[in-house]
């Protein structure tokens, strides 16, 4: 089993698992449709509907076995601001697929990229992962922007790949690897 040291501490976020505490902070960004707009399957939830999503999501504390997923609630002073996620995709592979989803009112600030990236330091120091990639809408650029800012590069463009809301959808994968993680941490300047 893997698990987190928690909490993780960033210059501004907490890093933790969810709970049931955090149900107004999540339902507050699950029922906007301009969050789940990208999100396969998902659409705005109810406040029952997003306690269901909490109380899955409280679950998922550590990795035990491939194919689990570990979700963290990103938190600050103002509260829980969104998760980020590693799904254990392949043990033998060492291969995780990072996710996030973050209350748009705080974009801009770079909160969530500094929560995926520590949660990818986690996962490639302490689990010991070689890849993980990430996929996104095609015509999601946030999220595709996201990904470049972490030092992902984009592996393929899967065109019309799969049905997205009743219409053919193309799909992006970024990854990066182990080596490439530590070599741009190493070359990042000194706060």
């Amino acid at each position: 089993m893997f698990r987190p040291t928690y909490p993780i501490r960033t210059a501004r976020l907490t890093l933790r698992p969810v709970t049931l505490d955090d149900l107004d902070d999540v339902h507050s960004w699950q029922r906007r449709p301009d969050v789940v707009r990208w999100m396969l399957g998902a659409g705005t939830r109810t406040r029952e509907e997003a306690r269901a999503s909490v109380i899955a999501m409280a679950g998922e504390d550590a990795l035990r076995a491939e194919g689990d997923c570990l979700t963290l609630a990103a938190a600050t002073d103002a509260g829980v601001i969104g998760t980020v996620e590693l799904v254990w995709r392949s043990e033998r592979d060492r291969t995780a697929e990072l996710g996030y989803v973050f209350h748009p009112g705080h974009g801009g600030r770079g909160l969530a990229t500094e929560a995926a990236t520590a949660l990818l330091d986690w996962g490639f120091d302490e689990l010991g992962l070689h890849r993980v990639y990430a996929r996104c809408h095609g015509r999601n650029e946030a999220s595709a922007r996201m990904m470049t800012r972490l030092g992902m590069r984009q592996e393929a463009r899967h065109v019309e790949s799969y049905l997205f809301r009743g219409e053919w959808a193309d799909q992006l994968v970024f990854a990066v690897l182990a080596h490439e993680w530590r070599s741009r941490a190493a070359a990042a300047p000194a706060p």
